[in-house]
């Protein structure tokens, strides 16, 4: 290879593997060895269905390829290497022009595309959602506010089992105005009064709250990368993020656990701006905890408006939380289970200029 063709190999960043006549592997680049945990030098040689386990007839497929000498693709099938569970991949495989008996593969995997995916839906879902709340707020409160002072009052002249009744309804009515003030808090959102933040400062202050508060049975950890440059962001709409999403977990974690902040700089995603322009989000902060994991039957919906895992939960924390994030231009995703889960936000870097 030349120099640039070793460069370029080394820096795709998607797993690719060439194969030989017989289908052994012949090379692999970083990103392969990583995908496959396992070296170039203990993958060379050995034949690709050792290595690595496809939910699809890909010997056919390589086959058609070095006949027809044309590329060939197989989407959305399951990829595996024996030491991880299966990822679902696009499979893309292509004939060499200097070596028509061997083929490239490459293995894209879609679990980004389809957190993106979620991501844009349960943005959309909020913004619809926020309308309704304000309807609800504006239509449920002044009733509400009617019927506890006039429970109040006939309980001014009641006795015994009367009072108890005027009780509950002052007690019931007080309740459904509380969940009406999340819901208009839901629906009244400012816009972020965005500027260069570090995000580390955040992330303290909301550790510092939940170990004092919601959190006090748990060990909270973190796992800073102190380099990271400045985010472009609302500071207390932050911290209202970070808080909602250490609460969820402490909470998810009755007996007790360990929560880590974690944060990183990966530049490998790009999200779509309001005006249609592509941003980067390299900045990356993680939430996790050992709890039991999100119930199967939410999990795929977790950020969507009334959705919830709890028996009194209303469903808004996280549908707010990814709202929030959205007017960051960043996104959220989540991965879980039992033992183990991880809230992942991306955001960008602050401009230089101080302005977006």
């Amino acid at each position: 290879m030349t120099v640039w063709t070793t460069s370029l190999w080394a820096s795709l960043p998607v797993p690719a593997i060439i194969l030989d006549p017989e289908d052994r592997i012949g090379d692999v680049n970083p990103a392969a060895e990583s995908f496959l945990n396992a070296s170039r030098k203990n993958l060379e040689g050995h034949p690709v269905w050792d290595k690595v386990f496809v939910d699809a007839p890909l010997e056919e497929a390589f086959a058609r390829v070095r006949s027809g000498q044309a590329p060939l693709f197989v989407n959305t099938v399951d990829v595996g290497t024996g030491s991880k569970k299966p990822v679902v991949c696009d499979v893309q495989i292509a004939p060499l022009a200097d070596r028509p008996d061997h083929v490239l593969v490459l293995l894209e995997s879609r679990e980004l595309a389809g957190r993106l995916d979620r991501a844009m839906s349960s943005k959309t879902a909020a913004k619809s959602a926020i309308g309704m709340a304000e309807m609800l707020a504006h239509e449920i409160k002044n009733p509400l506010a009617g019927i506890t002072g006039a429970a109040q009052l006939i309980s001014m002249h009641a006795s015994g089992e009367d009072r108890e009744l005027t009780d509950l309804i002052v007690e019931e009515t007080r309740r459904i105005l509380k969940l009406v003030d999340q819901v208009e808090e839901f629906g009244n959102l400012r816009p972020p009064d965005r500027r260069a933040v570090n995000i580390h400062d955040v992330l303290d202050r909301a550790r510092k709250s939940a170990m004092v508060g919601f959190a006090a049975h748990m060990t909270i950890e973190d796992d800073y990368d102190p380099s990271l440059p400045l985010t472009w962001a609302d500071p207390d709409q932050l911290q209202q993020v970070f808080l909602n999403l250490l609460k969820n977990a402490a909470e998810a974690c009755k007996s007790g656990g360990t929560l880590r902040l974690r944060s990183f700089y990966e530049l490998s995603l790009k999200v779509r701006r309001r005006d249609g322009t592509g941003g980067a989000v390299p900045l990356q902060i993680e939430i996790i905890d050992d709890g039991p994991g999100l119930p199967d039957a939410i999990a795929a919906d977790i950020f969507d408006p009334f959705v919830s895992g709890r028996e009194n939960g209303t469903g808004l924390g996280l549908a707010l939380v990814s709202k929030i994030i959205a007017d960051h231009d960043g996104w959220i995703a989540v991965d879980s289970v039992p033992g183990r889960t991880v809230f992942r936000i991306s955001l960008p870097v602050a401009p230089k200029d101080g302005a977006p």
